[in-house]
Parts: C-alpha cells; structure tokens; sequence
C-alpha cells in the first residue's frame, strides 16, 4: 500500500468515523480507499459511488485546500454512481 493511501485513510477515520452507504476512492497511480459504516481502510470493493482524481487533488481535498464541488466542476474529480452519496461524503470532508 502507498503512503499516500495509508496517510490517506488514517486522516479520513478521524473525519468520517461512520458512513451510511459506501464511497471509493480511486487515487489515481496509488491505490484505493473504501468508505462504509465500518469506517474507512484501503480496499477496492463495490461502492455505491466511487470518486477518481490525481493525488495532488485528492490530497487538496483532505487538507481543505481543494473544494469537492470546484475540483469536480472542473473536471479534476471523476464521480461514477450514486451523486447523493457523492454529495454526502464531500459534506462529511467539509
């Protein structure tokens, strides 16, 4: 597992302790990351929606720096499936 999936996941279970559905996270040449109501680990199962986006974006978003909304406005961040769930996590990140 990458660094910066492993980064990734501890900096997600203290923001998101539980979550009602399932999200993946697709870091685009690192790895994968679930998101469910057992909390957050490295994974690449089915989700009822899963995000894709570059690690620079994807690390914008855990640190505030990056908007959910603007990064997927703009086309940096790929959202397949379910966008209520979508709309959901970007608010739990917020």
């Amino acid at each position: 597992m990458s660094e910066i999936i492993t980064k990734a996941v501890e900096a997600l279970n203290e923001k998101i302790p539980s979550f009602d559905g399932s999200a993946k996270f697709i870091v685009e040449d690192e790895g994968s990351i679930m998101i469910d109501g057992g909390g957050v680990r490295a994974g690449d199962e089915d989700a009822d929606v899963t995000l894709s986006a570059s690690a620079e974006v994807f690390k914008g978003i855990l640190d505030g720096s990056q908007n959910p909304t603007t990064a997927f406005m703009m086309g940096k961040l790929k959202v397949d499936g379910d966008m209520g769930q979508a709309i959901k996590l970007g608010a739990a990140l917020g």
